[in-house]
């Protein structure tokens, strides 16, 4: 392992102090910043500790959610007002991981986890744009069957694997930045970049640019809300294809809607195209497949992921039955 010096920061005004500094990475619950360390495709010089940021889950004066970037993951899974408004968030978390991770990741370092494949950990043997600029992905042309079918490049086209993240998306939370300029916020859905020529640039942030809290809006439809998620183990398995939906019904149609994929992209997928096929529209199982259409009709799939197509267009489909009743 690289030498590096460690910081505690008390608060968020010297956590951003101490990243100034140079070539330094914040740490909170550490679960992929070690990995990445360990096997040194992180180097950074120096690691500032934010769990001293808030851990608090508060609500908002507009009937929101605010959720400190130190909450851990299991605390977000098990606080009352998420399980019964957002109950989609907390299926999300539940399903990522193992509960030893799930007790130590925090809310900021799920949101600013790595985006891998297994290409990406080989180290000695594969080519890997996000790893190393310029030198080519292996993964195009080698095993490519849980890669991503929307939103790639020729550069890149390994998955987001954060689970609370694609819920986060459907739900149209706010992420809550500070950095040497001072605060700003940025929609979860604008955070996170696409591959394009430079897939080793993952968000928007700006170098040193902290991670404060989340922000989850009043929406009325999220109390009916549901996580789905398709994979090759039972646990412990990134999604090939995940489903994060929230659907409010009022005599037969769609009132409102929110939709996010996961598994299928280089970002946590908002569904924009599904959610204005179904918006005004019938709740019927003819609807939401032919907007799931809609919205895969995009899809680029490569030689051994073709399959995830179907696989979304059909888990979109029971996700939205099941959250529209029997009858849809």
């Amino acid at each position: 392992m690289i030498p590096f010096t460690y910081t505690r920061a008390g608060d968020a005004a010297e956590a951003v102090r101490l990243a100034g500094r140079g070539d330094v990475k914040y740490i909170g619950g550490g679960t992929n910043l070690v990995d990445l360390l360990r096997e040194t495709i992180e180097r950074p010089a120096a690691l500032v500790d934010v769990t001293g940021l808030s851990s608090a889950i508060e609500p908002r004066g507009n009937g929101g959610l605010l959720i400190g970037a130190a909450v851990r993951n299991t605390a977000l899974a098990e606080h009352r007002d998420v399980r019964t408004r957002y109950p989609v968030l907390a299926r999300a978390v539940l399903a990522g991981a193992s509960g030893q991770i799930r007790n130590m990741a925090t809310v900021g370092g799920n949101i600013l986890q790595r985006t891998r494949c297994a290409y990406f950990y080989d180290t000695e043997g594969s080519r890997c744009n996000k790893r190393s600029p310029g030198q080519g992905c292996d993964a195009i042309d080698g095993f490519n069957r849980t890669h991503a079918i929307l939103g790639a490049s020729s550069s890149c086209v390994a998955t987001h694997p954060s689970d609370m993240c694609v819920a986060l998306a459907a739900l149209g939370a706010t992420v809550h930045l500070e950095g040497a300029d001072g605060a700003r916020t940025v929609p979860l859905t604008d955070l996170h970049r696409l591959p394009a020529d430079h897939p080793e640039i993952e968000t928007v942030l700006e170098p040193g640019e902290l991670i404060t809290a989340v922000e989850l809006p009043p929406l009325a439809a999220a109390a009916r809300s549901t996580y789905r998620k398709v994979r090759d183990r039972a646990s412990y398995a990134f999604a090939l294809v995940s489903v994060a939906a929230a659907l409010e019904v009022d005599n037969g149609r769609v009132k409102e809607v929110r939709l996010a994929l996961g598994g299928v992209a280089h970002k946590p997928w908002r569904a924009w195209a599904a959610e204005t096929a179904l918006r005004d529209g019938p709740a019927t199982t003819r609807a939401f497949r032919a907007a799931a259409q809609a919205e895969l009709a995009a899809a680029n799939p490569l030689p051994d992921n073709g399959f995830k197509i179907e696989l979304a267009i059909r888990t979109i489909t029971a996700v939205l039955g099941e959250l529209a009743g029997s009858d849809a």
